[in-house]
């Protein structure tokens, strides 16, 4: 008789192909541990997007119906809904595949449907893994004070958690988690942005976005409050006030789009930016290369994927010393730090990497060795394969 293949119940509201870093890291986790099988409860955006699909080991189970539009931020009644829909179906499931494990990604929505299930189930390890990178405050309270009421519970219903950054293993703490903590940062996909493109290429993409010689600024960031675009639009003002010539690509979506395109037509910068909205994940590297400095102003941040995106892409990084950035980010060393809610001082910033390439070139170096040393995929996901042993063998 063939050994059993260790069950895994994940619990995510948003999965792909919707994802942030987040789910990014767990589908990058789970397609690395094939000794495992995942089944994953999320929610259906898209009408047409397929209600059950199979990615190697992992089965992803969206629920609800949909909207036509594919809404990609969920209302809250969707949210709401899909809690209880994801406990029932876990529920219905669990008769079949006997799950050894419960994965709450993030103690949000996906995180409630967690707990539920686990209510139901005391002796299945709770797993939970903490990436929010909002401000404590929304951590504490959430929408309509929903998140904030059961997020205290899931973190001390917790059997082991998981966090990306010393920030947020303190924060949980605080929380009243009794359960081992281990911070496990997220990774970045070297092979892909260690990517290699010929000038003739870089020089098409720039020709196609209508890119002149000038700098290029890049951000790739969720549109919201935390991530600080409305900064960077503003440092971008400044710098032309003072004849610095450069213009921008904002990769991403989220509820500020139309406000952020407002500030920058107000702020007389709108033909010097492109938003580009959210484009394809394997795209993302050829983006980044065209541009000469990667920024995010986070006035919050758990850790910060496309920080170290960038840097594996061999593009200095300008942030904030906030939430988890610290870990990786060293002032001089490998990146820069701007004072957050500071447009003017950011604008000095961006003019310093640029007009410095002695000492970019050094940042630049010390950043793609961290990556390399640090934030791969394949090191992080035997870190997790780690946890799940642990807690299937106790």
């Amino acid at each position: 008789m063939l050994p059993k293949i260790p069950q895994i119940a994940v619990f995510s509201f948003a999965y792909h192909p919707f994802e942030g870093g987040a789910e990014l890291a767990v589908r990058q986790v789970v397609s690395r541990l094939p000794d495992f099988n995942f089944t994953v409860f999320t929610h259906k955006f898209g009408r047409n997007w397929l209600p059950r699909e199979k990615q190697g080991n992992a089965e992803i189970i969206r629920l609800g119906k949909g909207s036509r539009q594919g809404r990609k931020y969920g209302q809250i009644w969707q949210k709401i809904l899909y809690v209880f829909r994801a406990w029932q179906e876990a529920e219905r499931l669990q008769k079949q595949r006997r799950f050894d494990v419960i994965w709450a990604v993030m103690a949000s929505y996906g995180g409630i449907a967690a707990l539920f299930f686990k209510l139901s189930h005391p002796r299945l390890p709770l797993f939970l893994t903490i990436q929010e990178g909002d401000s404590e405050r929304h951590l504490r309270f959430g929408k309509f004070g929903l998140v904030g009421l059961f997020s205290g519970k899931i973190i001390k219903n917790a059997d082991y958690i998981q966090v990306i950054s010393v920030y947020l293993k303190d924060f949980i703490k605080k929380r009243g988690a009794r359960a081992p903590i281990e911070v496990i940062p997220n990774g970045v996909d070297l092979k892909l942005f260690s990517t290699a493109y010929t000038e003739r290429e870089l020089k098409a993409i720039r020709g196609n976005l209508g890119l002149s010689d000038e700098y290029v600024v890049i951000t790739t960031s969720r549109l919201v409050p935390k991530n600080a675009v409305d900064v960077l639009i503003k440092a971008l003002a400044f710098l032309k006030a003072h004849n610095f010539n450069i213009e921008s690509l904002i990769i991403g979506d989220g509820p500020e789009r139309k406000k952020l395109q407002a500030l920058s037509r107000k702020l007389k910068v709108s033909k010097e930016i492109l938003f580009l909205g959210q484009i394809p994940h394997n795209d993302l590297p050829l983006y980044l290369k065209v541009a000469d400095v990667f920024v995010r102003a986070s006035r919050s941040e758990g850790l910060g994927s496309s920080f170290l995106e960038a840097m594996a892409a061999g593009v200095p990084v300008i942030g904030t010393p906030v939430g988890g950035i610290p870990d990786f980010l060293k002032d001089n060393q490998t990146g820069f730090y701007a004072k957050a809610d500071d447009p003017e001082d950011l604008a000095q910033k961006i003019k310093l990497v640029l007009r410095n390439p002695a000492l970019k070139e050094k940042v630049v170096n010390n950043a793609r060795e961290l990556t390399k040393e640090v934030y791969s995929w394949d090191r992080i996901a035997k870190l997790f394969k780690n946890i799940f042993d642990k807690l299937i063998n106790t």
